[in-house]
């Protein structure tokens, strides 16, 4: 059976929707940060790992994500066939990995991106973090205008994948996604999909 390690808010979410969506069965199991047993399995300590159930473990979210839609096709997850669909799942996909949550890694882990000690030099960390993240959101937001989904008329798996970084604006950002009406929608409507609620309710979120 697949066993996704998830640590809950986090990009494991996700995956953990995109399980949901796909509809079999799969175990979820919450991990601790520097849990040395996790670190066994996912010897980077970061979440999400997924069991694949075949003998072999995959990680990274991004790829999870990917194999997860290719592996269950009928759930369409994967967007169209042709060679720009496929395009644009892997640019948005790519944004998302490589832009918008990098973006956020200076506001939760500040002390790692300065070497001066204090709250001073905390706060300026963050406050660049904010920025940054207020950059990327323009432009997932102009994207967003006028569509229903990340990519073409349906859900795929960079929708899920967008969810917990829209999430994170009530951590980081004072008026969270009121500045960018068009992400907030996209958010809203995914936190009323039965499944993603079925995920946030089995994460405690």
């Amino acid at each position: 059976m697949i066993t996704l390690y998830y640590s809950p808010g986090a990009c494991s979410l996700a995956p953990h929707i995109v399980l949901e969506w796909i509809g079999q069965p799969y175990d979820a199991v919450r991990v601790a940060f520097g849990d040395p047993d996790y670190l066994e399995i996912n010897p980077a300590g970061a979440v999400p790992a997924l069991d694949t159930g075949e003998g072999w473990t995959l990680t990274q979210a991004g790829a999870i994500l990917a194999y997860l839609a290719g592996r269950f096709p009928q759930a369409r997850l994967a967007g169209g066939d042709s060679l720009r669909e496929k395009a644009e799942i892997d640019r948005w996909s790519h944004f998302l990995t490589g832009d918008l949550h990098p973006a956020y890694y200076p506001f939760f882990m500040p002390t790692r991106y300065t070497t001066t000690i204090g709250p001073e030099a905390v706060k300026s960390t963050k406050d660049a973090a904010v920025r940054l993240v207020r950059r990327k959101y323009d432009l997932l937001d102009a994207h967003l205008a006028g569509r229903a989904f990340m990519v073409g008329d349906a859900r795929t798996y960079v929708d899920a994948y967008a969810f917990p970084m829209e999430r994170w604006s009530a951590y980081a950002l004072p008026d969270g996604l009121a500045a960018w009406p068009n992400i907030r929608a996209h958010h809203d409507r995914l936190a009323e999909d039965e499944a993603v609620k079925r995920v946030l309710a089995a994460e405690a979120l």
